[in-house]
């Protein structure tokens, strides 16, 4: 359906006045993006997005990402007038305020909609990039017939400018993703003033190095936007809409100017917009005309969604399909029984990132869902089973990804996977590299996406490379990020517990932090319960009276064991805990905790990284084993005790604690 001009217009203005006037009410906000973006975002919602307001979740129905986050209020101004349940009126009167859903950057979690939390800038780009690859994934596997939707992204000069948006492109371009369009709000400013004051780049001919379709138009002209869209939707390759704009569209004596980026307009400006624009109507209030129009859009939406949904009924494929996009969560234990029973008959020496492996063999095998890839480091995170044949730009239906040297962006796009749905994406890289994509992690907690991380060599254990790879500092830091569940598993049959509580949790993201050294097995019991679902557990009792706690992750657990077997054999009982998930066992009720953290005695942390954040639970009188320093370059045993991590360094330090 076009609308005429004459019509488009005032409902380009519908989003501007709402802006101008949120902004206002809450005295901060960023009015000129919306503002300038209207007439592109007009056409776009009338003429070529596939949404249905009603049942926001339709499986496919376009994606629409506002990558440029700090213009919330153009997509909150969107889901109003085409009729989402939310946000109300007075959701946006009460726009960056408490209680209301229209937060000062769009929240996933806060309102249907919204389909990734947007504001850290280009991460929205690279996240449709994800949403873009669910989507082929999903079509190789179901054909046009049930999945045959676009990703839409609007962004801003700040998108493109960041590192990610390299990343992110190139691997667009490399995979040929040709239902992603990325809508350029090319207005030439930024906060700090006009875009000359700090890049010279042309922006079109990166995207066309990396693989990109690109198309120019005017912004503020209903018809060249219709062409661009058209021109774009119709090639094979991603493309990037370069929509030349005026920031502040309509404010007459700010627009075009970094004043109107992110401050008020002012009463007096907005009166003098509502002039320029001939828009009569009070604050907050929209004419039944134009909004009708809007709501129209709504009934289309929801139109095509019955087609889909008929098609969907009458597929061969109908089970499968729904079972793709069915919840995942309380298979994984099921399927990994079977392996943890064949780990506890025979425990197998090995790496962690190895017993990772192991795992996702039978997982992969029969979790469909399941998408993984590595960062250039396949071969080292252990992350491709022998389900998992490649994804391509020649085959889609593939479930490994080969991201490239492209941490942030894999982190990102993984997060765009989740939130697209169908799909349980995970990938791996170095721990150490994870402060490369230490925002997108902490997006996927925010988001409340299971995206699992699998981040090997994580510790001095990793050897000669020395101290640049040697991670010291990033699992106590990962563990400060809410909403993040860190797994450091000891042993094989552990590692394939935390996969299972990795896939168990769907709003919450995780991380496995495993070790690139072999680990002699610590556990050989199997059974109907997950020892590390509670976070810790008494893996050992002191057989003499219990005078220390040691306490331990990883690979450091076999060395807590080997040291309360010295003290035993000296008479001072020593429990041994694991603690695979400092999270989880925080999650436990007091009596739990106190029972394996007792007061009464010493207790001792044993983790090969630095002490900060043991307190909690050794207490300020507790004896902290740790790294407070940078590695070295050795092998991995000659680092261990060169660093004390062993029986003889460490009982000497806790006879002494105790006699002291």
């Amino acid at each position: 359906m076009s609308l005429d001009s004459a019509r488009l217009a005032p409902m380009a203005n519908a989003i501007r006045a709402l802006s101008m006037d949120a902004v206002q009410a809450a005295n901060i906000g960023h009015p000129g993006m919306p503002m300038g973006m209207a007439d592109v975002a007009t056409v776009l919602w009338s003429e070529f997005l596939s949404f249905d307001p009603a049942d926001p979740h339709w499986p496919d129905r376009d994606r629409f990402v506002l990558s440029a986050g700090h213009g919330s209020m153009l997509i909150y101004a969107l889901l109003h007038l085409t009729g989402y349940e939310r946000p109300t009126m007075d959701d946006i009167r009460n726009f960056r305020q408490l209680g209301s859903p229209c937060a000062g950057h769009p929240e996933n979690f806060l309102i249907d909609g919204v389909e990734a939390t947007t504001g850290p800038l280009g991460q929205g780009l690279a996240m449709g990039v994800g949403m873009a690859i669910a989507e082929r994934h999903l079509n190789a596997k179901f054909g046009n017939e049930l999945v045959d939707h676009y990703t839409w992204v609007i962004a801003g000069d700040g998108c493109l400018m960041e590192g990610i948006n390299h990343e992110a492109i190139g691997l667009a371009g490399h995979l040929g993703l040709g239902h992603l369009i990325v809508l350029w709000d090319d207005n030439d400013v930024t906060i700090d003033g006009h875009t000359d004051l700090s890049t010279s780049e042309d922006i079109p001919a990166r995207y066309r190095a990396t693989g990109w379709h690109t198309v120019a138009c005017d912004g503020h002209d209903p018809a060249d936007i219709r062409r661009a869209l058209a021109e774009a939707k119709a090639d094979p390759r991603p493309s990037l809409v370069a929509c030349k704009t005026v920031i502040g569209k309509g404010a007459p004596n700010k627009q075009g100017t970094s004043a109107v980026h992110g401050n008020p307009l002012g009463a007096d400006e907005i009166a003098a917009a509502r002039v320029y624009l001939g828009w009569d109507a009070p604050a907050f209030e929209i004419p039944a005309d134009i909004m009708a129009d809007w709501r129209s859009l709504g009934a289309k939406g929801a139109e095509a969604n019955r087609a889909w949904q008929g098609r969907l009924g009458s597929s061969a494929s109908k089970g499968e399909f729904e079972a793709q996009f069915s919840e995942v969560a309380s298979l994984a234990g099921p399927i990994l029984e079977p392996h943890i029973a064949a780990l506890a008959k025979d425990p197998p020496k090995v790496a962690s990132r190895k017993a990772s492996e192991m795992a996702l063999e039978p997982l992969t095998q029969q979790l469909p869902q399941l998408i993984g890839g590595s960062a250039d480091l396949t071969g080292s995170n252990n992350t491709k089973t022998s389900a998992t044949k490649p994804f391509s730009k020649n085959d889609y239906s593939g479930r490994y990804l080969y991201y490239g040297i492209r941490e942030f962006g894999m982190a990102a796009a993984m997060n765009g996977m989740a939130l697209h749905g169908g799909v349980v994406p995970y990938g791996g890289t170095f721990l150490v590299f994870s402060d490369y994509c230490r925002n997108a992690i902490r997006l996927s907690a925010l988001q409340q996406v299971r995206v699992v991380y699998v981040l090997t060599h994580d510790s001095i254990g990793l050897g000669e490379d020395g101290p640049t790879h040697q991670p010291v500092e990033h699992v106590m830091s990962l563990r400060l990020i809410p909403n993040l569940n860190v797994f450091r598993p000891a042993d094989a049959i552990e590692t394939a517990e935390c996969w299972a509580l990795a896939l168990g949790t769907p709003k919450t993201p995780s991380v496995l932090s495993l070790t690139r050294q072999n680990l002699p097995p610590v556990r050989d019991d199997a059974g109907a319960e997950n020892r590390s679902a509670r976070g810790a557990y008494r893996l050992r009792a002191a057989t003499a009276e219990r005078k220390v706690v040691l306490v331990a992750t990883g690979s450091e657990v076999h060395v807590a064991v080997a040291c309360a077997e010295q003290l035993e054999s000296e008479g001072i009982g020593a429990d041994v805990v694991s603690m695979p998930c400092m999270e989880l066992f925080q999650a436990q009720d007091e009596a739990y905790r106190r029972d394996v953290l007792p007061a009464d005695v010493l207790k001792v942390s044993v983790e090969a990284g630095v002490t900060l954040g043991w307190e909690r639970f050794i207490g300020n009188d507790g004896l902290a084993i740790g790294l407070d320093r940078f590695g070295a370059s050795a092998p991995a045993e000659v680092l261990f005790r060169h660093f004390g991590f062993s029986a003889e360094a460490i009982v000497p330090k806790i006879k002494a604690k105790l006699t002291a």
